[in-house]
Formats: C-alpha cells, sequence, structure tokens
C-alpha cells in the first residue's frame, strides 16, 4: 500500500489515507448546518478548532486557505459554545467561545457568547469585567465601540455610564 499515488502527471494521495483536516472540517460543517448529532466528544473538537493550517508555512497559496479555515473554525466554536450554553453546559461553552475569539479577537460574537455564559451564570462582575475590556481593545485597536447588540447585553448591569 502505498500513499502517494500518480495519475498521468499529477500526484495525489491515496484514498486509503486519512487526513484530519477533512474530519474535523466535516465536523465543522456539520456543527455549523445542524446536520449532524452533537459531538461526543465536544473537547476534543474544540482542540482540534484551536489548531492553525500549517504553521510555521509561508506559501501564497495558503494566505486564502487559512483564512477559510479560520472562518469555519471560528463559525464552529461559535456555534458549539452556543449549543453548550444552551444546555447549561457553561464551561466547555467558556471554552469554544475563548478558543474562538483567540482565533478572531476582534470579532464580536464569542464575546457576547462569553458575557451571556457568564450572566446565565450569575457572575456579572466577569461579565461586566468581560465587557469592558472587549471595549478597551476596540477603542485601542480600531477606535470604535462595541455594537448597540452588544452594550445591550450589560446595559442595566452597571450604574455608571457604558
Amino acid at each position: 500500500m502505498t500513499a502517494i499515488e500518480t495519475v498521468g502527471p499529477r500526484l495525489m494521495l491515496s484514498p486509503t489515507v486519512h487526513v484530519d483536516l477533512h474530519r474535523v472540517w466535516e465536523s465543522a460543517h456539520q456543527v455549523t448546518e445542524g446536520t449532524g448529532p452533537f459531538p461526543n466528544d465536544g473537547a476534543s473538537l474544540v482542540s482540534d478548532l484551536s489548531r492553525e493550517l500549517l504553521p510555521g508555512w509561508y506559501e501564497d497559496w495558503l494566505i486564502l486557505e487559512r483564512e477559510r479555515w479560520d472562518q469555519i473554525r471560528v463559525y464552529a466554536l461559535e456555534a458549539l459554545a452556543q449549543q453548550y450554553q444552551s444546555t447549561h453546559q457553561y464551561l466547555p461553552a467558556l471554552q469554544a467561545a475563548l478558543t474562538a475569539m483567540a482565533v478572531d479577537p476582534i470579532r464580536e460574537t464569542a464575546h457576547r457568547i462569553v458575557i451571556e455564559v457568564h450572566l446565565a451564570e450569575g457572575n456579572v462582575a466577569n461579565a461586566l469585567k468581560r465587557y469592558h475590556d472587549y471595549r478597551a481593545y476596540l477603542r485601542r485597536e480600531l477606535n470604535v465601540a462595541p455594537s448597540a447588540q452588544m452594550n445591550q447585553l450589560v446595559r442595566d448591569l452597571s450604574p455608571t455610564q457604558l
């Protein structure tokens, strides 16, 4: 059995070779589309989705492929976090949302999920701290403010002006 096959002048992986990226990509699509069962080992999927595509490689063709990978993994992590939150599994929800934040720290959705989880647990101080940290980050990096949707999450929690 060989791992590489030739078809004319082209090289390709043998159908017997299994690529972990293909498995994770399929799982991510099932999570985001809601077409598959909830993953039995969500922690393993979160771990797989935390990985960059070919780290240390600097080929031009990878720029678009990394962007595609980053988008699917952020959406899958956020979907996982929301599914965990809806079943009151707060630690896995936080882990998935925090992993999404590490992939794309500017994207607001994962930050909102973290705040929602903290609020669901009754951790108002944690929710407010996360909000203020994110607001400061946006101001420092982009000179913008969080969305109205984000502001609404914490509007009634603090006596001070947001």
